[in-house]
């Protein structure tokens, strides 16, 4: 997994950090934060530096630049049902959602079901609302690879999946990032938190 360098142009704090928890505390209530993800360290530093003297269009096009999303499934072997929970992080803001899916053609799939539901609900959000760029946090290896092709959908839920993501990803960066789950990662934590009360399980 190619580490991430994620730099802050305008924030309480500004510069490359290497962890997003560091990002977000710099970003975090401030408002016009202005802050993106790169692979690249030197990238990261050019971001950081860059001249900021624009217009009113392309600073608001910077605000929207990227989010930040951690995704995780939730099954229920009573009900059949599934759901997903959600943080989505953007500029100032800090975004908890939770559905529940009834039994249907990927309950067999279990909490994946739910996971693949949200990673797709996070790429929906950016479409809904004009942002070009979205890290996905996950725990289930899927989520990435059906969509790289290191995996191949051949369940109509995954191929469903990938469409979605082949068609969003002509507007939207999608970069995943992979975490351990209930590794005491706080968003994942609540990520999954959220899942399960969409299910009535805690």
């Amino acid at each position: 997994m190619a580490k991430k360098y994620y730099a802050v142009r305008a924030g309480r704090k500004t510069g490359v950090f290497t962890t997003w928890d560091e990002c977000k505390s710099a970003v975090s209530g401030f408002s016009g934060a202005a802050y993106k993800s790169f692979t690249n360290k030197d990238d990261a530093l050019d971001f950081v530096n860059a001249d900021v003297k624009r217009g009113n269009d392309d600073k608001e096009d910077e605000k929207q630049s990227e989010a930040f999303a951690y995704v995780d499934g939730s099954y229920d072997d009573t009900t059949k049902s599934y759901s997903y929970g959600m943080v989505m992080m953007h500029g100032e803001e800090e975004l908890h959602f939770f559905k529940k899916f009834e039994q249907d053609d990927m309950s067999d799939m279990r909490n994946v079901a739910g996971e693949i539901e949200g990673s797709m609900a996070a790429m929906k959000y950016c479409m809904d609302h004009n942002i070009n760029s979205i890290s996905i946090f996950y725990d289930y290896e899927g989520i990435e690879k059906w969509c790289n092709g290191d995996w191949k959908a051949k369940k109509e839920g995954t191929r469903r999946y990938v469409k979605f993501y082949e068609d969003t990803s002509k507007y939207v960066d999608v970069d995943f990032i992979k975490v351990k789950g209930h590794s005491g990662d706080k968003y994942n934590d609540l990520a999954d938190e959220l899942a399960k009360r969409a299910l009535g399980l805690i």
